[in-house]
């Protein structure tokens, strides 16, 4: 409880693109939180909502001093490595990062009394299986070591849960797309790889072209094709997923999507409807470890959390997050 008799949140990974639409969503819900980042790939500017704790999951001592500092009631874990090529290329970095920086956060969280955490896991876990609707009880098999190092982590979480009793909601997700529709943070990643906000550097000049990562896949046109959720619509699964804990509801994993997916071709030739301009695009080879198709149902969601995906159109997701870009990102 912070000073001012408010319950404090931290959120790892606070100051990066998801984090910091967490945290923003906390404050005006009546929390605070602790932004707690190692700034890798995360923006000091996101932090606007609370604090910001500078340090890595991996120091121990680190995450002591926040928890002793700051006691939160819960955590809204998010902070991890998450390229699938470098994941491919350099799977140490991923495990190190991701799993041990995790089970480091457990560990401090139980040390210090805190036994709630949401955290964000991957539709990735599930691998490629195509055709297939994903829910929570499909088979996870995952294609490199970003979806295999956040299963890693469901399965921490879950034997602490037997253990110590910890409780933990789990969220699996793929493609988060779009920004705070009042442009006051947004998806600011130095280099960019994710599709939308290419795209819109493509649009703007700030790169020559989009490179399409393949486009012979088995898919009607011949690109991947992912469940985009937009992170207004994740974050607030995110809340939903905190006021389950506090309720006392126990462990649960919920899938977050809409349950229709959308090719890269498609998404890009929705920009120009959107901006009213055409995205440069040249066709460059697949990516390792890169599935065909994943769609992620979430009724689990629906019924359970009552969330529902209200803003995740593809023509809402592109105009908030062109919306952002225009206003110069973490650059201005």
């Amino acid at each position: 409880m912070s000073k001012a008799g408010k319950p404090v949140i931290l959120v790892t990974g606070g100051a990066g693109y998801i984090g910091s639409h967490a945290c923003k969503a906390l404050a005006r819900a009546g929390f605070v939180p602790v932004a707690f980042d190692n700034l890798s790939t995360g923006w000091a500017k996101a932090v606007k909502f609370g604090p910001l704790v500078q340090g890595d999951l991996l120091d121990r001592p680190a995450l002591d001093a926040a928890f002793a500092q700051y006691r939160p009631e819960a955590v809204m874990h998010f902070a991890a490595l998450s390229q699938v090529g470098e994941a491919t290329r350099d799977p140490g970095r991923y495990w190190r990062n991701n799993l041990g920086g995790s089970l480091n956060l457990v560990e401090a969280m139980l040390a210090h009394g805190c036994r709630d955490i949401v955290f964000s896991s991957t539709c990735a876990t599930y691998g490629d299986q195509d055709g297939v609707l994903l829910d929570e009880n499909s088979p996870q098999r995952p294609l490199n070591a970003y979806g295999a190092s956040k299963r890693a982590v469901e399965d921490v979480l879950r034997d602490f849960g037997v253990s110590h009793g910890l409780n933990a909601v789990i969220f699996r997700y793929f493609n988060v797309a779009g920004a705070d529709p009042e442009a006051e943070i947004g998806e600011w990643h130095q280099p960019e790889t994710h599709l939308v906000p290419v795209m819109l550097e493509a649009v703007a000049g700030a790169r020559d072209a989009l490179t399409i990562h393949g486009c012979d896949y088995p898919t009607a046109d011949g690109t991947c094709i992912r469940d985009y959720v937009h992170v207004m619509d994740l974050i607030d699964a995110h809340l939903c997923g905190l006021d389950w804990l506090r309720a006392g509801r126990g462990n649960k994993v919920f899938n977050l999507g809409t349950g229709h997916g959308f090719s890269v071709a498609e998404v890009l030739k929705a920009v120009p409807d959107v901006i009213g301009r055409e995205v440069p695009h040249v066709v460059g080879s697949r990516r390792a470890g890169d599935a065909a198709q994943l769609v992620s149902g979430s009724k689990r969601a629906h019924e359970e959390l009552g969330w529902e995906a209200r803003h995740s159109s593809l023509e809402q997701m592109i105009a908030d997050a062109w919306r952002w870009y225009q206003s110069g990102g973490y650059s201005a």
